[in-house]
């Protein structure tokens, strides 16, 4: 059905129809029972995050205090409502990401970019590690003005410390957050409901030097 995948992402033409409503998928977190869909509590706000399988970059962060709720899905593609398969063809558009919701008065976002940042490594282009296509593309997906301008300063400053070291030129996107597909319900949480799964996930080892104080 879909042939061969590449590395070129597809156009309106060529990009596959989906469908007009929304894939089946969990209720909740696995973990802590937060509903993984709105509306969320009074407060809290959210970010969107892709850099390589979904199942590993989930766990990231749903260890990081002050997130309270983590799903994964599909973003910055063509396609409506996708499935993994579709994803997986490189004809949606899409990549893999992660929805975190967090707490701004517990963990900052400055906090998840370091998170971000030093989780992959940004200069791969569409691939991370061994995972190849277009869905495994890095990318930061800013709900606001605020958010992009953070994430642009992160990349430029992490850009600096990989240079250092002698990476090469970091092929993140940073584009504003559209629709966020949910993935199906056996990838949310599923390193935790498969702790022996493959994860996938692996930084450079290089900080980001960017601060990570906590704000009220």
């Amino acid at each position: 059905m879909f042939g061969r995948k590449t590395l070129e992402l597809p156009t309106e033409e060529t990009a596959l129809p989906g469908r007009a409503h929304p894939i089946p998928t969990a209720e909740s977190h696995f973990i802590n029972g937060h509903p993984l869909k709105r509306p969320y509590p009074e407060g809290l706000e959210t970010a969107v995050f892709a850099m390589g399988c979904f199942w590993g970059e989930e766990k990231k962060f749903w260890v990081v205090p002050g997130v309270w709720v983590t799903a994964v899905g599909y973003v910055n593609g063509i396609t409506l409502n996708p499935t993994y398969e579709e994803v997986c063809s490189g004809r949606t558009g899409h990549t893999e990401a992660v929805l975190v919701v967090y707490d701004p008065r517990l963990v900052t976002y400055q906090a998840l970019l370091k998170v971000f940042w030093e989780s992959h490594d940004p200069t791969q282009g569409m691939r991370q590690g061994n995972d190849i296509g277009t869905q495994y593309r890095s990318g930061i997906y800013p709900g606001n003005d605020a958010q992009a301008a953070a994430a642009e300063a992160s990349k430029e400053a992490y850009q600096q410390a990989l240079s250092a070291k002698g990476y090469g030129k970091i092929t993140t996107e940073i584009v504003p957050a559209g629709e966020f597909y949910y993935a199906e319900d056996y990838h949310q949480q599923y390193l935790a409901k498969n702790p022996a799964g493959y994860c996938g996930i692996g930084g450079t080892g290089i900080t980001c030097p960017i601060g990570v104080g906590v704000e009220a």
